[in-house]
């Protein structure tokens, strides 16, 4: 499953079209307020599927929504480039975000279930790991082919090339086994839950048991903070990197983010205060580097993406042994859908206080660790 899962992985992130939309959008009359209002569009969509689909996930066959996903993301891409209008964007955007909110819990229940019913749960941090580092290494061959792309095709090639991606992580998710544990009524036979009893079971687990909600705490607050890679590129550029070297400087950062996930099963381990400690240092880092504001301050950032991804997926780990009912990628979903809520509050921290804002919010995530996560 694991080779498996790494190479959907890689196919659904490697996106020609990732470092290119916004300019798409631009060149056909689009103001930067427009542009915004599509993002918020985007979100919305995300947030309001996210937790009704990881209750799909949890009745339906997660391998199947893992295809949907593929064609969804395929289908929004070439709406953008097909018919490149403001309606068009609206509806790849809708298109996109609903093919998000059907991997998001769903991929994680998949995994977790998949290796529990072989007996291996504790391989968990190790094989997530791995899966989301080729879903970063996937975007740097597509950030690097970006450029040419659209040299000698235009955006229509680049669309082709996104789609052509999407439609391969579909493809590679139609090979995943989906197994998951057998629920048992009282009386031992087994029990067939509907798709209304998941959700409420969900939310119930999520809502009412103390160490999901640790766990949970823990795993949103992190999530939000991936805000923080939206301002990437200024950042570098307000520290001094002159702008023709500014994508250069970024683009590798991708890889430091898949080398802290690779290695995250080699600390799964590790208790709540020392990964707390561990991602305190990588958060003064940054503090460090937004006072000094040289364009050395790049390389903060990229320590601090190595440790913030296998923090994440340690937490995330924390967060699926915890989960006992029958509803796993609901309550998934949810961590995913507070994430999604604290991430809108971290882009008005960045709006109004920049790099501090979301900072603070760092800081805050520190202080959580322990209380959230214990000693393990």
């Amino acid at each position: 499953m694991e080779r498996r899962a790494c190479a959907w992985a890689f196919f659904i992130d490697a996106i020609a079209l990732y470092p290119l939309y916004a300019l798409l959008f631009a060149e056909h009359g689009m103001s930067d307020a427009a542009i915004s209002g599509l993002f918020a569009l985007w979100a919305v969509v995300g947030l309001v599927a996210e937790v009704p689909t990881g209750a799909l996930a949890d009745r339906v066959s997660r391998r199947a929504m893992l295809v949907a996903s593929g064609v969804f993301q395929a289908a929004g891409f070439a709406c953008w480039v097909v018919h490149p209008e403001v309606w068009s964007f609206a509806l790849g955007f809708v298109l996109w975000g609903v093919g998000e909110s059907l991997i998001s819990g769903t991929l994680e229940a998949l995994i977790y279930d998949g290796l529990d019913a072989a007996g291996a749960s504790g391989e968990y941090a190790r094989v997530r790991g791995r899966v989301a580092a080729m879903g970063l290494v996937g975007q740097v061959p597509a950030g690097l082919a970006a450029g040419p792309l659209l040299v000698w095709g235009g955006y229509p090639l680049v669309g082709a090339v996104s789609v052509a991606a999407s439609l391969a992580a579909s493809a590679a998710a139609w090979t995943l086994p989906d197994l998951r544990p057998r629920r048992a009524r009282p009386g031992g036979e087994d029990h067939d839950h509907g798709y209304l009893e998941l959700l409420r079971a969900g939310v119930r687990e999520a809502a009412g048991s103390a160490v999901v909600r640790g766990a949970l705490a823990a795993s949103s607050l992190l999530l939000s903070l991936e805000a923080l890679e939206e301002y990437d590129v200024l950042l570098a550029h307000e520290w001094g990197v002159p702008t023709p070297w500014v994508p250069l400087a970024v683009v590798w950062l991708p890889l430091l983010g898949a080398l802290g996930a690779a290695l995250a099963g080699r600390f799964h381990h590790a208790s709540g205060d020392a990964l707390a400690w561990a991602f305190g240092g990588a958060v003064a880092l940054v503090a460090v580097a937004g006072l000094a504001r040289v364009p050395a301050g790049v390389l903060a950032i990229a320590a601090f993406y190595g440790v913030f991804r296998g923090v994440r997926i340690i937490v995330d780990m924390r967060l699926q042994d915890r989960i006992e009912g029958p509803a796993r990628a609901t309550v998934t979903s949810a961590a995913e859908f507070l994430g999604g809520l604290v991430g809108i509050a971290a882009f008005g921290l960045w709006a109004l206080w920049g790099l501090w804002g979301i900072l603070a919010l760092a800081v805050a995530t520190v202080a959580v660790l322990p209380r959230a996560l214990g000693r393990e």
